[in-house]
């Protein structure tokens, strides 16, 4: 269902984004204590049809975060990483990664998270982004804005790239694109900049850590809690063309002061 076509009854309320809040949130620490059970040190893993890692614990994490789904929202949507689509069509879908950064992960890094985006009638409500090895969480409702560990969080206020911290999760894979031209002169000019990457550079920049975060590669779920998190938090998450969305296949968070002018680095090639 698109957003252009939702009727009024459609449209999430606050009582109910609260509760999908609930349950996303509670339900992203379960699953984060599942990988946890796989943490720390070297990792087997067998390569998907598309070259991508996957272990035992990305798998274990999202069958149990369609098992407690399922029970509760039977009549819900779940798109997920390992295992496709379930329900499509469906008013409210639940977008899953039960492990992003699986690389890191598998090498016992501990900036991986158990990621959880819902979408109402198309449009995002919900992001939860649980980083069990950090003890962090940062989880956001759309009204209901951007929580870091329970404590309400914002982007910072910093007004220039000058003063920035810039993070993308593969400098060479961003240089790759046609955006990466912009990307080095923004780079260039920042006060620094990190690969910080994967879900963990997003809520740097919810958090207030970071300003700016490029990420020229992501699917459905590696984006779906970020149109949230960041908005909820005052910023801005977009593709790299500028669209709103966790379908676009890239993203970019910034702290909202600096979007416009990013966006316009990376367009200008």
């Amino acid at each position: 269902m698109s957003a252009k076509n939702a009727t009024a009854g459609d449209i999430a309320t606050k009582k109910e984004v609260g509760e999908l809040l609930e349950a996303a949130e509670e339900w992203a620490v379960e699953a984060g204590k599942l990988t946890m059970k796989y943490y720390g040190g070297r990792l087997k893993y067998e390569d998907k049809l598309d070259g991508t890692p996957v272990t035992v614990a990305d798998r274990g994490a999202e069958k149990m975060l369609r098992e407690l789904i399922g029970v509760r929202f039977p009549d819900h949507a779940v798109l997920g990483e390992e295992y496709g689509e379930s329900n499509g069509g469906a008013r409210v879908r639940w977008v899953l990664d039960p492990v992003d950064a699986t690389r890191a992960f598998m090498r016992g890094v501990p900036i991986f998270g158990v990621l959880i985006g819902i979408e109402v009638a198309g449009e995002p409500v919900v992001g939860i982004a649980n980083f069990p090895a950090l003890g962090e969480i940062v989880a956001a409702g759309r009204g209901h804005g951007c929580r870091w560990n329970g404590q309400a969080c914002r982007v910072s206020e910093t007004d220039t790239v000058e003063e920035s911290l810039i993070l993308t999760t593969d400098v060479e894979r961003v240089l790759k694109t046609p955006q990466g031209p912009g990307y080095r002169r923004l780079q260039q000019r920042a006060s620094f900049a990190r690969t910080w990457g994967d879900c963990y550079g997003h809520c740097l920049v919810a958090t207030g850590r970071a300003e700016i975060m490029v990420d020229p590669v992501m699917a459905s779920w590696d984006a779906g809690p970020f149109p949230t998190i960041v908005t909820e938090a005052g910023g801005k998450f977009t593709t790299m063309g500028g669209d709103f969305t966790m379908h676009g296949k890239s993203g970019v968070s910034t702290n909202g002061r600096l979007h416009a002018e990013v966006l316009r680095e990376l367009a200008a090639g």
